[in-house]
């Protein structure tokens, strides 16, 4: 996957000049709360404001890239700056008591204690609780930034000693305008027109991870989801990829399921509000369908896609 910088993604332009000024004015907030999901940036986010709030010599853009806590941050032995992630699917209280601790001690660099917390949503209550002594008094020189991709899953008493970083997410015009300037959209074959690729945005959770996905063959797979989904509803029966669809691959192809139901809703003239009405409940259903699936033992991939396509056909009352 093709690396960016954070001056790379212009919907992070304007939050991140923002916390330079306020950092160059004596203003930051001790803890920053980035609800900004990893396919917006949201770790390159966090990276560049923990560089700039450890720089030396801090420059209008950012971190000046030279002084001596610049290229230590650079070479990641920084000894003031602290990376925590989720030890297997959670964040764990020990972590977070270590993490408390280690920011009592005097910086070692004579400048900011730095903490990076990515993915907080996994917290479990008993680390959520451990951080908010130190989020309550975290004394002084002590930035704590906190990265999620789900803040729902955020306690409200976490939520509230943060100042949350705002920003506007793009549109999937601009994503598409994004990809096209990095020359990252594919080549429609001959003669035909190219599709729009951000069809699948919300899905795949924001441009970077569409980006990614365009640069193997996951995007590939997703379309093929789509084609399949379209003709096994026309036929009645399972045909193409849905075939020999597997465990692992059952999330992906539910999710372009919705997507195609929303979006059928969305495009067809001939449905009254009832119909309408009872196919997005359906999509929901799907949707609901995709988080269980999460937690389940074994599917029988196959087996479920064949009952969703006789349950759409009939919604529409489709006709051969």
């Amino acid at each position: 996957m093709q690396a960016f910088g954070l001056n790379q993604l212009p919907w992070l332009d304007e939050p991140f000049q923002r916390f330079l000024n306020e950092l160059a004015n004596g203003h930051s907030a001790h803890a920053q709360l980035l609800t900004i999901d990893t396919g917006l940036g949201g770790y390159l986010f966090a990276h560049e404001m923990a560089h700039a709030a450890m720089c030396q010599n801090l420059t209008p853009v950012g971190a000046c890239g030279q002084c001596k806590s610049c290229l230590l941050f650079k070479a990641g032995t920084h000894p003031d700056c602290h990376v925590i992630k989720a030890d297997g699917n959670q964040i764990k209280v020990d972590q977070i008591r270590d993490l408390c601790q280690k920011l009592t001690v005097t910086a070692q660099q004579g400048g900011q204690r730095v903490a990076i917390i990515q993915n907080c949503e996994q917290f479990n209550l008993a680390s959520a609780n451990a951080l908010l002594k130190t989020l309550e008094e975290p004394g002084n020189n002590i930035l704590i930034i906190l990265q999620t991709d789900v803040p729902s899953r955020l306690l409200a008493t976490i939520k509230s000693r943060c100042q949350n970083v705002a920003f506007n997410a793009p549109d999937r015009r601009q994503v598409l305008a994004w990809l096209s300037s990095h020359q990252l959209l594919p080549q429609p074959p001959y003669g035909e027109k190219a599709h729009d690729v951000t069809w699948c945005l919300s899905m795949i959770g924001g441009p970077l991870k569409l980006a990614e996905s365009l640069g193997n063959q996951h995007y590939q797979q997703l379309l093929q989801y789509r084609v399949d989904w379209a003709n096994s509803i026309k036929s009645g029966h399972l045909t193409g990829s849905l075939i020999k669809l597997s465990e692992q691959q059952i999330i992906d192809a539910l999710n372009v399921l919705y997507l195609y139901l929303r979006q059928y809703v969305l495009k067809s003239k001939e449905l009254d509000a009832l119909a309408a009405s009872n196919i997005i409940g359906f999509s929901s259903k799907v949707a609901q369908m995709c988080q269980k699936l999460a937690t389940m033992a074994s599917i029988n991939a196959p087996a479920l896609c064949q009952d969703y396509i006789l349950e759409f056909r009939q919604l529409i009352h489709y006709r051969q």
